[in-house]
């Protein structure tokens, strides 16, 4: 398994302390996919508007059928979604 060194949000400040607010759950957690993202706060708001261009932007697929194909794809990869 890779490991990919991140900021914790105790430690964050500035930008990443506001991007760290801003997806976090109503729980203070932070999806991993983003957090890894932490040593590079612009790379971190670009995945975070690209997720939700695609799964929430116009497309003629549904939103339950982009779920379904990410939950597909994931499984396939033998990846945690």
């Amino acid at each position: 398994m890779a490991w990919i060194p991140y900021i914790e949000s105790e430690q964050a400040s500035g930008t990443l302390s506001e991007l760290y607010d801003e997806y976090s759950d109503s729980a203070g957690s932070l999806d991993h996919i983003l957090r890894i993202h932490s040593l590079n706060p612009r790379s971190m708001k670009d995945h975070a508007e690209l997720y939700s261009h695609l799964m929430r932007g116009p497309s003629p697929l549904t939103r339950i059928q982009r779920e379904m194909i990410a939950v597909a794809v994931s499984a396939e990869n033998e990846c945690f979604y």
